[in-house]
């Protein structure tokens, strides 16, 4: 169908900026909501008289529910219309980030937190599949640009909240976004013109994918914590898990009415498109996990700090994003999503350097790069990924799109939390052996520390065990920083590796979904 076509059939079309903006802003929310909790969980302990292990429950909880929720989105849209069920999730969502804001134990607000990241589940994927089909692709880039702005800018908002307010203010502030955006898509968000009404209810495929994701997106959530698979637990979860997924894929395969037709698949673009989506929520999620701990933990930033450093990087992919919106359609944007992979392997390069005497400034440049990779690689790998798809799938695909997304996110931050340890260990063995105790240089050291630490009051009995101690400190210091660095150097490459994926999809002028299958 051409664009002109769609201006003319498609009603919501004049309203299409205001539309923009509305999924958007809902789509925030539920980003936010993502990593927000993360730099609070001090705050909900104190408060909540909760356990590290325990106050993970809160994070966990809402991601769990978030992921079952993303590969359904497509068939709930269809099963209760989009404008209801888009209006009906920002609805949802709403009212649990206020009853988590008032919780009083760690119960209700876990429970709080579920209920509210199945309402967030649904945003991400609906507001995708809507920007597909009521912009044209001349403009859709553009519409993408804003929709990569407000999520790219979200952690900053979260790093000021968070240092400004108390906890619940964190849940409180969407409230009058979530108003603002429920009202709004009454008005204006409109029903899929090409969803594929299905009356049947495919209750063992929803048990089944609930069952199977939520047991391994909950194994990589623990898995750090509990040691992995020596751990009765995380064997439990990926047994279960594995089995539960295995029986999804058959049980969906030979029903008539399935809840995920994961016949899609069968599009070679689209196969390869969610690879390439696993391959980018891995450097993208992973790097966002690993920056923050670094300079809240390494260098001792504030969460509003951190934030700002970030900020810059997020406006340079929204920047990206808007000047390559031009050329969609036009212009084969392999090559520029090849060079947005190269670039962000020279930023992971780049990252590699930093030290824990690192300052604003150093981070500033760096920063820029990532972003502008990220928009590079952004827009071109999530249009070609749907382009050769009618848009009668365009919402379980997106589902499905940001789903792998979402699951490589986890495992990247998953293994990354994994490799901090296991190189941190390994460095700091490594520099230790350079120290040995009889080493003059060594003792030259140890006496300096100790007579800054009595001229600073400490008595002179404990200054050579402070002294020891401070200096076993800094050698700790230095092995997590050397151990950022392979693990940024890792980043770069794993996206080096996935150049090859990026040249095997196909591209053709105009490339849009389709209104009608092929």
């Amino acid at each position: 169908m051409a664009d002109d076509d769609v201006k003319r059939l498609d009603p919501s079309y004049p309203f299409r900026w205001i539309i923009a903006i509305t999924v958007t802003m809902a789509s925030v929310l539920e980003i936010l909501d993502t990593s927000i909790v993360n730099v609070a969980i001090p705050h909900m302990m104190g408060s909540l008289g909760a356990t590290l292990d325990q106050i993970t429950w809160v994070s966990t909880g809402y991601i769990v529910a978030n992921v079952i929720v993303l590969p359904v989105t497509g068939w709930m849209s269809a099963y209760f219309g989009r404008r209801r069920y888009f209006a009906g999730s920002i609805a949802l969502f709403t009212v649990a980030s206020v009853l988590c804001g008032n919780s009083h134990t760690l119960t209700e607000l876990v429970v709080f937190r579920i209920i509210q990241g199945i309402g967030g589940g649904a945003l991400l994927s609906t507001a995708q599949a809507t920007l597909y089909e009521v912009f044209p692709i001349e403009e859709y880039g553009q519409a993408m640009a804003i929709f990569g702005l407000g999520v790219m800018v979200g952690p900053t908002l979260g790093g000021w909240l968070t240092d400004t307010w108390s906890w619940p203010y964190i849940f409180y502030i969407n409230v009058p976004f979530g108003v603002l955006a429920f009202l709004l898509s009454l008005a204006y968000v409109r029903n899929s013109r090409y969803a594929r009404r299905v009356d049947a209810v495919d209750w063992t495929g929803l048990g089944l994918l609930a069952l199977g994701i939520g047991m391994l997106q909950t194994m990589l959530e623990r898995g750090e914590r509990l040691d992995w698979f020596s751990s009765r637990e995380i064997v439990t979860y990926a047994t279960t898990g594995v089995t539960a997924l295995v029986l999804f894929v058959w049980h969906e395969l030979t029903t008539a009415h399935p809840v995920i037709d994961l016949r899609i698949f069968k599009n070679r673009q689209f196969a390869i498109g969610c690879i390439l989506a696993g391959v980018l929520g891995v450097c993208l999620y992973a790097t966002v996990f690993v920056l923050p701990v670094y300079l809240q933990q390494g260098l001792g930033f504030t969460a509003n700090q951190t934030g700002m450093v970030i900020l810059p990087g997020a406006l340079a992919t929204a920047a990206t994003m808007a000047v390559l919106a031009r050329r969609l359609g036009t212009t084969d944007t392999r090559p520029i999503a090849v060079a947005g992979a190269c670039l962000f392997a020279f930023a992971m390069w780049q990252w590699s350097h930093f030290t824990l005497l690192s300052g604003h400034d150093d981070f500033f440049w760096p920063l820029i790069v990532r972003g502008v990779a990220l928009g590079m690689a952004f827009i071109p790998l999530n249009n070609l990924a749907v382009s050769e798809l009618p848009l009668t799938q365009m919402g379980a695909a997106t589902g499905l799109y940001n789903l792998t997304r979402q699951l490589g996110g986890s495992v990247g931050i998953a293994l990354s939390a994994n490799a901090i340890a296991h190189f941190s260990a390994q460095a700091r063995a490594a520099l230790a052996a350079h120290l040995p105790a009889n080493d003059p240089a060594v003792l030259a050291r140890i006496d300096l520390i100790a007579r800054g630490l009595t001229a600073r009051g400490t008595p002179a009995a404990e200054a050579h065990t402070a002294a020891l101690q401070t200096l076993a400190l800094q050698v700790q210091g230095q092995a997590v920083m050397l151990a950022f660095e392979r693990i940024f150097i890792l980043f770069g490459i794993a996206f080096l590796l996935a150049v090859p994926l990026i040249l095997s999809l196909r591209w053709r002028p105009g490339a849009r979904p389709a209104a009608e299958a092929h």
